[in-house]
């Protein structure tokens, strides 16, 4: 994003011209920042542990072209659904190239995973015995709780530790690689969630041991040998300007420091390194357009726009923060208002006191920051509002990458009984 005399554009595209074409709320992302933060971050990883790759969560934001630029940098997929390994299809990725890493499955899912052929990474010991009545995988991995996780986000999206639901419990991982060698598995890695949007790069390096450690003594143990290690994503950004932004550089020879060194220790055949980002790569790269459509002047100065709840969901499910800019207003002085948008519901006002320029009118665009990941990919339909464009930049040109729900996308797989007809 650049604001050029007072306009703001996204890459070498004014908002004014991308809301004239596609209308708003639209999202809108920055091919060369995604490009830009994936290779900043793998050349970082590789410099310091050259056998090590990303694959990406796709559930932080599904559209396939942004997946796409992802795919063509060499990430993965980590699919967090069997709909996301069909997705991962789409883009002409499977086998190693698809890390299935469900939760409380089906056997339905077991099933379908299984038949899929994807990288199996089990979340519980339970699992076990319920994928092997499927049949038997040449190689499983489980997904480790290391019993601490951190998040520079919020309490709800931790991940790891006491309070998340994801995970092998520390004191089960050894008897979840004992039970999968002796069903004869052969091949094995291991997987863990470190946290959510961590900017820390220490913490990369705490946690990171405390896995190898967990991981180390399994392979002592058990005389088994892993093929990977997942360390999970958590790679973080700053929502408030101001914040910091991770060391990347730091964060990865920190990782690949006590990996190493672990590697020795427990005499291990060195796996591949690999993690599973994805704010930290889309995060950034997204932007929201909206409209002001009303001023409403009560207990305080309310500015409505097309913005709403269900286009973007964080700021109502756990108080998360998005930097919002007004275009051509950016150099005018401020005041302290609240910003809401048109749903029927109170946690709507998704913006109590904000300190936005004062001459904030209607029709203004609005533009809202690092909408790239949980964003588009968390939003509904409530109110009857409907689903956003995506649209995508790259330079001067823009695309559409998904349409504008309308009123058929509704009631697309609604039935009314004849009866009810009448």
């Amino acid at each position: 994003m650049d604001i050029r005399n007072g306009q703001i554009y996204l890459e070498d595209v004014p908002v004014t011209l991308l809301a004239q074409t596609y209308g708003t709320p639209t999202y809108v992302y920055e091919e060369n920042r995604i490009r830009a933060n994936f290779r900043r971050a793998l050349s970082a990883f590789k410099k310091y542990y050259p056998n090590f790759r990303f694959f990406y969560a796709i559930k932080a934001n599904n559209n396939l072209a942004v997946a796409n630029i992802l795919r063509q940098e060499g990430a993965g997929i980590d699919a967090a659904s069997v709909n996301e390994i069909l997705l991962a299809q789409k883009l002409g990725l499977g086998g190693d190239d698809v890390m299935f890493s469900g939760n409380f499955l089906s056997d339905e899912d077991i099933r379908q995973g299984l038949e899929s052929g994807v990288i199996f990474n089990l979340d519980d010991i339970s699992l076990l015995p319920r994928v092997l009545k499927y049949g038997k995988p040449e190689r499983i991995s489980f997904r480790v709780n290391p019993g601490y996780g951190k998040s520079d986000v919020g309490d709800f999206v931790t991940n790891a530790g006491p309070d998340a639901k994801f995970g092998v419990h520390p004191e089960q991982v050894m008897n979840a690689y004992r039970m999968a060698r002796d069903a004869g598995i052969k091949r094995f890695g291991a997987h863990m969630m470190p946290g959510s949007c961590i900017r820390d790069p220490e913490y990369f390096k705490f946690i990171t041991e405390i896995l190898m450690d967990l991981i180390g003594r399994a392979a002592a143990e058990l005389g088994i040998s892993f093929d990977f290690i997942d360390l999970g994503g958590g790679l973080g950004i700053p929502y408030r300007h101001g914040d910091s932004y991770l060391d990347i550089d730091k964060a990865a020879s920190l990782v690949a420091e006590v990996f190493t060194k672990k590697i020795a220790e427990y005499k291990m055949t060195p796996p591949r390194l690999m993690m599973e980002p994805a704010r930290y790569f889309v995060g950034d790269a997204g932007y929201i357009l909206g409209t002001v459509h009303a001023i409403k002047d009560s207990y305080r100065r309310i500015i409505g726009t097309d913005v709403s709840m269900n286009t973007l969901a964080r700021p109502a499910m756990y108080g998360a923060y998005h930097h919002i800019y007004v275009n051509g207003r950016e150099d005018e002085p401020r005041r302290t208002v609240g910003l809401c948008g048109q749903v029927c519901e109170n946690t709507d006002f998704w913006v109590r006191e904000r300190e936005l320029p004062q001459g904030i009118d209607l029709g203004d665009i609005i533009v809202v920051e690092n909408a790239g990941a949980y964003g588009y990919a968390m939003s509904y339909q409530y109110n009857g509002r409907l689903r956003p464009a995506e649209v995508l930049v790259n330079g001067n040109q823009h695309w559409l990458i998904r349409q504008r729900e309308n009123i058929e996308d509704l009631v697309r797989n609604v039935t009314v009984p004849a009866h009810l007809q009448k």
